[in-house]
């Protein structure tokens, strides 16, 4: 009934996101479950154990998120009680609607087909003092803000709810879901926003910068981290298998060297050298 993973994910969703300080396709996501035994009591201060103990994360730098409820499910009060408990402030508590916390695979609870399952959520922000906010992304930062201020680094699913006509109803047994990405986490722990300032990715940018003769600094940063990302995430892939083609995973493979191969030669570097020299 309790279960722990550190597995090596790829989202295809993120591919146009990669290129700012923080979105990467292929991520190592460590996780925890409980099916049927603990659950919010448990989960939400061993999670904040684990990263302001374990990890030494300064707690005024940390933010959760929690879901405002709608005509399906009251707001998560239970989860608000439990973080102030810790001593996690209202100003360091936000609530967001069902696009941001809620889970199901279906989408937000009016989404739900009936017999889905799903659950609010309770996401973990680090925040990073040195990024200057970008009023293109709103006149207000926030955790869920796209400005690059505020970096999630662990998200409890509680999976409670199956969808029936009218509404929700409580499972029989109360599920936990949690998931972290290594990289991101590392970022936190190194106090710097860009994830591709860790060491998984410093060897990556040194061919790149060695092979165009260019520096990761500010034009150039963005093409240098697709071409990162992608090379990293192409070579998980073919160690699993998957080969270059026109469908499922082969197209996203496909797609993957085709974008790091167009950001190549915007850098007039060499991909045959970079794909050699930076992938052990």
């Amino acid at each position: 009934k309790k279960i722990v993973d550190s597995q090596p994910s790829f989202r295809s969703d993120d591919i146009e996101e990669v290129g700012d300080n923080r979105h990467i396709c292929m991520f190592e996501m460590l996780g925890n479950w409980s099916l049927g035994d603990y659950f919010k009591k448990e989960q939400l201060p061993w999670i904040w154990e684990f990263f302001t103990g374990e990890l030494g994360l300064p707690k005024d730098k940390l933010y959760v998120t929690l879901f405002e409820g709608n005509d399906f499910i009251t707001k998560d009060l239970e989860s608000y009680e439990i973080w102030k408990s810790l001593g996690v402030t209202d100003d360091h508590i936000v609530y967001y609607p069902g696009k941001k916390n809620w889970w199901s695979r279906a989408g937000t609870p009016d989404q739900m087909p009936l017999g889905e399952i799903g659950g609010p959520t309770s996401e973990i922000f680090f925040k990073f003092e040195g990024v200057v906010h970008d009023k293109k992304f709103g006149d207000i930062c926030h955790p869920n803000c796209d400005c690059g201020r505020f970096l999630e680094i662990g998200n409890s699913v509680f999976m409670a709810y199956e969808k029936i006509e009218g509404g929700l109803k409580l499972l029989p047994a109360q599920n936990v879901d949690f998931g972290g990405g290594l990289e991101r986490i590392t970022a936190a722990a190194n106090n710097n926003p860009d994830i591709f300032k860790i060491d998984m990715f410093t060897s990556i940018l040194r061919s790149i910068e060695v092979s165009s003769s260019k520096k990761y600094e500010g034009e150039f940063m963005a093409p240098m981290r697709v071409i990162a990302d992608h090379l990293r995430a192409a070579t998980f892939m073919i160690a699993q298998g998957t080969l270059p083609s026109n469908k499922l995973q082969g197209y996203i493979l496909r797609r993957l060297l085709r974008r790091a191969a167009v950001r190549t030669r915007l850098l007039d570097a060499n991909a045959k050298k970079i794909s050699v020299e930076c992938i052990p």
